[in-house]
């Protein structure tokens, strides 16, 4: 796990608790924050003064209220624990007062067991099903995050109203805009991909949200503007495990918000923000190892990719529907996955070719760097979950052979007559992702991964929080078509 030597506890050493509360007080730590995630993906939190942090605690645990939580306990069994997992000790980059970080994972405070709705622990289940499977024993996962910065959002909903409004001084809206001088050098629609300053209005703040990621013991590899106008932003990591990705996936999305809103600015990860502009993607890297080799690799695969990494494709193609449930969980995922805007909605994969939903990236002919990028997901999603239900399939995939279709070099968007009746596209909502997992879901049960109990609650959560109110209200542009019938 990547660290910066004076911020973040060793992994070896961090797995003693006892060195943790040493690391902590030689930093000057004074308060301990746990966080956790619940089931949709929100981190959550609380804190204790760093006295009250203590061996005990991490053998005992500390308590919280899981009926408070979304997607966990009902209000009759709402005592639930938590456990901080040592190896996660990092002073937040962010706080004023020094505060050290733990993740935590939940726990039955009566059965003493892991808690089946915590996704951390889906994740933990996942790695440890890769290693039964005799497959391999390592996954590594590389997310590309997407996001825009503005410098305002506003939105309101009631019975008489709906409305949002988003400004950025980078915006190409605010090219004829009058009342302070105008100084113009502001990215067209679909043009933010790779001007330099000063079109390029957010270098500073990106360099400094990734000296920050840096501080939390995050490596960085590049970071740049996105194609969209108004800000749009990709920072990514180094790869690393599922669980410890999530964990970073997690921490990113808290520092990047915090960064923005500390100078001025909000950052939102929602997929589709702006209309008529490039909607902010997770292309998700990964790969398969097994005692330290690489197992996607073959020189004489098509684009050396290996039988076993064909196989993993067609398993995530075939279940992709399912598995976009969690991997582009959101109604607004939904307004990104159209054609037009580099979005890959194609169930297709290729070497290079950036319209089908899984992209074998060719930088590179070395063994190690070979895998595969699902582009689909957003990082709307819950990482842990995500990340469990692409390995799932892929495994899945190698278990049964699954062959994809033949990989496609032209452009999906542009194929024709029957050619173009080859290619399935990815579906069209969240209702109906949501129907494919209802469908599709015994794959994700392998090992015991996912529960029953856990699919069912997350389907009735999203068609209760998501689908049905937004299908419910009207829509500002309904106004447009129809207020004067």
């Amino acid at each position: 796990m990547a660290m910066t030597v004076d911020r973040q506890l060793g992994v070896e050493s961090g797995s003693d608790p006892k060195a943790v509360i040493a690391f902590a007080r030689d930093q000057g730590v004074k308060i301990v924050d746990f966080r956790f995630s619940d089931l949709l993906g929100q981190w959550q939190h609380f804190s204790i003064p760093l006295p009250e942090l203590t061996e005990s605690l991490f053998a005992e645990g500390i308590g919280f209220d899981g009926s408070s939580i979304k997607g966990f306990q009902h209000i009759y069994e709402s005592d639930m624990l938590l456990f901080p997992d040592p190896r996660t000790a990092t002073v937040d980059p962010i706080l004023e007062v020094p505060t050290l970080s733990l993740v935590c994972d939940v726990v039955d405070p009566v059965t003493k067991s892991r808690y089946s709705r915590d996704p951390r622990y889906v994740a933990h289940k996942a790695e440890a099903h890769l290693r039964a499977s005799g497959i391999a024993d390592t996954s590594y996962w590389g997310p590309e995050m997407e996001f825009y910065i503005f410098n305002s959002i506003r939105f309101g909903q009631g019975v008489n109203e709906g409305y949002y409004h988003i400004d950025s001084d980078e915006g190409i809206w605010n090219s004829g805009r009058n009342g302070t001088p105008n100084q113009g050098f502001r990215p067209r629609l679909k043009e933010g991909y790779f001007p330099v300053p000063p079109v390029d209005k957010l270098q500073d703040l990106r360099s400094r949200i990734a000296l920050t990621l840096m501080e939390a013991g995050i490596e960085v590899e590049v970071h740049h503007h996105e194609v969209g106008t108004a800000g749009q932003a990709e920072i990514d990591m180094r790869y690393d495990t599922l669980v410890s990705m999530a964990d970073k996936v997690q921490t990113f999305k808290y520092i990047v918000k915090n960064v923005c809103q500390r100078e001025g600015y909000t950052a939102t990860f929602m997929p589709k923000p702006l209309f008529g502009d490039n909607g902010s993607g997770m292309h998700t890297h990964q790969s398969l190892w097994k005692q330290g080799d690489p197992l996607f690799f073959d020189r004489d695969g098509y684009a050396m990719l290996s039988d076993l990494a064909r196989w993993y494709i067609g398993g995530l193609l075939h279940h992709a529907p399912a598995v976009l449930a969690f991997a582009a969980p959101t109604t607004n995922s939904y307004r990104r996955l159209v054609p037009g805007y580099e979005a890959p909605i194609k169930l297709a994969y290729s070497a290079r070719n950036r319209s089908a939903c899984i992209r074998i990236p060719t930088y590179s002919e070395r063994p190690q760097l070979r895998r595969l990028e699902f582009r689909s997901p957003d990082a709307t999603a819950n990482p842990y979950l995500a990340f469990s239900a692409m390995l799932m399939a892929g495994l899945d995939g190698i278990r049964h052979r699954i062959e994809p279709a033949s990989p496609i070099e032209a452009d999906l968007y542009e194929l024709k007559g029957e050619a173009a009746g080859t290619v399935k596209d990815l579906p069209g909502s969240l209702e109906e992702v949501l129907s494919a997992l209802e469908r599709d879901h015994d794959f994700l049960y392998e090992g015991g991964v996912f529960t029953e109990d856990l699919v069912d609650t997350w389907i009735q959560l999203k068609r209760e929080r998501e689908v049905d109110p937004v299908r419910l209200r009207p829509h500002p542009y309904e106004f447009m078509l129809y207020a004067d019938c």
